[in-house]
């Protein structure tokens, strides 16, 4: 009878009804941050730099039969999740357009491993629950095609899923952040400051140790609490403008793409959900004090009568717990493997662990020959600078080189080979050290999801303190 209980309030909370204006705010504007980054991957040339330039493309697991398309293809298949991005602004057959825009956007990423950035799989994620929504069914060209189907409220499990989405991305980020690294050597953001000792002003401070040690800390305290400030109507405001100066700043130094524009407009669904209203009648009686003509207020949602969505069914109600518990186990399974995940990689991508590594890797393969010869091959002989850069940190993707190496050979009638790598890589400032097992095949070894013990251990001493830069800087 308890259990029932808790059940039924359980989902009368989730359905309770909500003025739609704030998440038809967040519609507009996802929409449009959408938009506007296809155009930019168009006009700054990173088509042609992350798809067209490449011979060779990193797979992930399970993935490997994703393909890019051809030159005109792919300027396509980006202007679409640029008009995908424009219809789930406009509310232009929405849910449509929002599923394509997830399948569009996570297509471009599973192309490449090495164009994975945190904030790309943030977009297929949200993609995907709006989706799930029916946030098109208010002030949308759906509605004007089909006013029956208006709603005037939406259900608040819709608002309850985005806040998690968005929180999560915030408390996980900070909880990588809590290591030695971050909170007591500074590392990588010292190595990132003094890159941008060009900066005015600013620049010459950049490089001292304490100023990266504050601003670790800093991070480290603004990721964990922005999402407490954020939900408390007392601090909303302030949190909110912290939240734009922040990543204002990360933008400005890091030049980290569209993730900035992203996150300040993902912030304000914690925010009342009739805060656009509000905004508008407080801009109206600005006029009206001001002189301006006197216009009367429309009613307000709660005056208004109700057209409510489709309570949360069963179905629902299992798909977004089983949603939630994913992306709370995604982030943890590193916690499966032994050591660092910075350094293994194994459970690094998709668990928001931002801007928390810096590695720098040289990698040489030794191929040995059915007659004992060795040859040297360097990444580059098949690989972008780009994806060199990325691989030469990754082991997964020191892996998958290695074996497309030995089919390269194979093919030219050299084969069988085996392929060794002489992988040296720095992490956060520290020495160069062995990232893979040199004296083994890595061509015997298939990638999968179990521990890579071909992965050597990680380095045991403290990064390096970068003293002659914070010298320099005085």
């Amino acid at each position: 009878m308890i259990e029932r209980s808790l059940a039924q309030r359980l989902r009368a909370r989730l359905d309770a009804p909500t003025d739609v204006a704030a998440l038809v705010a967040f519609r507009v504007l996802f929409g449009l941050v959408v938009a506007a980054g296809a155009l930019r991957f168009v006009l700054e040339g990173w088509v042609a730099r992350c798809y067209l330039e490449p011979t060779f493309f990193f797979k992930y697991w399970g993935f490997s039969w994703v393909r890019a398309w051809p030159a005109w293809g792919m300027y396509l298949h980006v202007a679409l999740v640029g008009v995908l991005g424009l219809a789930v602004a406009a509310g232009f057959f929405y849910r449509a357009s929002a599923a394509l825009l997830f399948l569009a956007f996570t297509y471009l990423e599973l192309i490449d491993v090495t164009v994975y950035l945190n904030h790309y799989y943030l977009v297929s994620l949200l993609s995907l629950l709006l989706a799930c929504m029916p946030l098109g069914q208010a002030y949308s060209l759906d509605v004007l095609r089909r006013p029956d189907h208006r709603l005037d409220a939406f259900p608040a499990w819709c608002t309850y899923l985005l806040r998690f989405q968005l929180g999560a991305v915030y408390i996980f980020a900070a909880l990588t952040k809590m290591g030695t690294d971050w909170l007591l050597h500074a590392q990588p953001m010292q190595l990132w400051l003094s890159a941008r000792s060009d900066l005015p002003i600013v620049g010459p401070y950049l490089g001292r140790f304490e100023v990266a040690l504050a601003m670790s800390w800093a991070g480290f305290l603004y990721d964990f609490t922005i999402p407490l400030w954020l939900s408390w109507h007392r601090t909303r405001g302030l949190a909110y403008a912290a939240v734009c100066a922040f990543h204002a700043a990360v933008g400005v130094l890091f030049n980290i793409g569209m993730f900035p524009f992203i996150m300040t407009t993902g912030a304000l669904v914690f925010f009342p959900s009739s805060w656009p209203r509000m905004i508008r009648a407080s801009l109206r009686r600005r006029a009206s004090s001001a002189g301006g003509p006197q216009v009367a207020e429309p009613a307000t949602p709660s005056e208004a009568p109700r057209a409510l969505a489709p309570r949360l069914g069963r179905i629902g109600l299992v798909l977004g717990g089983a949603f939630v518990v994913a992306q709370l186990a995604l982030p943890l399974r590193h916690l499966a493997y032994p050591g660092s995940v910075l350094w293994s990689e194994q459970g690094m991508r998709w668990a928001w662990k931002v801007l928390v590594r810096e590695k720098n890797g040289a990698v040489t393969y030794v191929v040995r020959k059915r007659d004992g010869r060795r040859e040297l091959v360097e990444p580059r002989a098949y690989l972008t600078e780009a994806q060199a850069r990325e691989m030469s940190g990754q082991p997964d993707l020191i892996l998958q080189l290695a074996h497309h190496i030995g089919r390269d050979f194979a093919a030219r009638g050299e084969g069988p080979v085996e392929v060794r790598a002489e992988a040296r890589v720095s992490l956060n400032g520290r020495r160069p050290k062995l990232l893979v097992d040199p004296t083994v095949d890595l061509v015997t070894i298939e990638d999968g999801l179990g521990v890579a013990r071909w992965i050597e251990p990680e380095p045991g001493e403290p990064p390096l303190r970068l003293k002659s830069l914070a010298r320099s800087s005085r």
